[in-house]
């Protein structure tokens, strides 16, 4: 099938800023689809029109049926950088598809200010929690973020003041490439209750308050940084955990009797692109670890509130199969291992840990038929111990390590 479906990148300067191709790709087609904003910076033809409406969906079923016909897709800037050129992928082969982009928002800002586009973080809040942010900040860090709207970079300042990051460099550009462009500087601990344009961009370069503590993505956060009641996978013995579990971008994992939901966070803060389940049958345990995910800026944790191995029967079918499975509680519910073994991807890891004889039982007697490696992790700690200090040794924790074969 030739090209029929048209996806346009279009700046804030309409078609003044399109290149011929994409000029005449606008002007002849025969249906028209976008935002409001976007469909307003084309002068009206003869063309049909049709306004993104949620869900999705719906307006992808519009296009479909129009297949064959001259469509063109209005998107900001670069529509494969957080846009719509994305989604259309999922539905439309690329085959069909002549994607023409424009400079990206991010690509303009970072022009502006004279940074190294490939050395800032580039992300989107624009439909996203701002709890995300919390994830990319360290110090000197550069971030250029995409805005949901006009009272996004008050709230952006708001977070970055209450974690520490107040003293972070701001600029706001407004309308970039178009006749309205303009641009606001300060920093978030200054910001106050200003608003910008709905179209804006956020330029970040973080700077911590005296006393901030920042948090590396290398594995084994300190312990304290999780609310927990007890059930954690303590720093030690969650950095030899989350080496076993070998974490790869975009993959998914599935923490089991996830406790504080240290080693989902852990996962999901390690790789870009990754997903993770966290099981917990205690509701208090649930909404500590959904407060952790968001803390830690990886608000996207799924979390199902039930005992393992039926709740397994709740996950998405799209965070299925598993790349690595996580069991920290439950190891002795019946037919909980064979479950998981049997869901987890030919290749995926399971790793397991224990503290209990029983629970030791268990995985000695699996791993005798299913094979693995085992390992002992003895922990000790330096305590007072009157004037003096002494080694306290911490419970001993059985860990079983193991690759699906295939």
């Amino acid at each position: 099938m030739k090209p029929w479906l048209s996806v346009i990148g279009i700046g804030d300067d309409g078609l003044a800023g399109l290149s011929p191709a994409a000029r005449t790709l606008v002007e002849t087609a025969e249906t028209l689809v976008g935002g409001t904003r976007h469909l307003a910076l084309v002068p009206r033809g003869g063309a049909e029109r049709i306004r993104w409406r949620q869900p999705l969906a719906d307006t992808i079923a519009d296009i479909a049926v129009r297949r064959g016909t001259r469509v063109a897709v209005l998107a900001s800037g670069d529509p494969l950088w957080y846009g719509v050129g994305t989604v259309l992928l999922r539905h439309f082969r690329r085959e069909e598809m002549t994607i023409l982009p424009q400079p990206s928002a991010f690509s303009l800002a970072a022009a502006r200010l004279g940074w190294e586009l490939a050395e800032c973080t580039a992300l989107s809040l624009h439909g996203r929690p701002l709890d995300g942010l919390r994830l990319h900040l360290a110090p000197g860090r550069r971030c250029l973020v995409l805005s949901e709207d006009r009272t996004t970079p008050r709230r952006v300042a708001g977070l970055l003041v209450a974690t520490g990051w107040g003293l972070s460099r701001i600029s706001v550009f407004e309308h970039l490439g178009g006749a309205r462009e303009a641009v606001r500087h300060g920093t978030a601990q200054d910001w106050g209750e200003q608003e910008s344009a709905d179209l804006n961009t956020i330029a970040l370069e973080c700077e911590m308050a005296p006393g901030t503590r920042p948090l590396s993505r290398l594995a084994g956060l300190p312990d304290d940084a999780f609310e927990h009641d007890g059930q954690l996978t303590k720093r030690e013995v969650r950095a030899v955990t989350l080496a076993r579990l070998a974490p790869l971008p975009g993959e998914t994992l599935w923490d089991i009797g996830a406790g504080s939901g240290s080693i989902a966070i852990e996962w999901l803060r390690a790789i870009p692109g990754g997903a993770a389940v966290a099981v917990e049958q205690n509701p208090e345990r649930a909404a500590a670890i959904a407060r952790n995910a968001a803390s830690l800026g990886v608000p996207g944790l799924h979390i199902i509130t039930a005992a393992a191995p039926r709740a397994l029967g709740q996950i998405p079918a799209e965070l299925t199969p598993p790349d690595a499975v996580f069991v920290g509680g439950g190891i002795g519910e019946a037919g909980l291992l064979p479950a998981l073994w049997k869901a987890l991807r030919p290749g995926g890891r399971l790793v397991a840990n224990v503290v209990s004889t029983e629970g030791e039982g268990v995985i000695l007697a699996w791993q005798a038929h299913h094979g693995g490696e085992l390992a002992r992790i003895a922990l000790s700690r330096s305590e007072p111990l009157g004037d003096h200090h002494a080694w306290r040794p911490q419970m001993p924790v059985t860990q079983l390590a193991a690759i699906k074969p295939g």
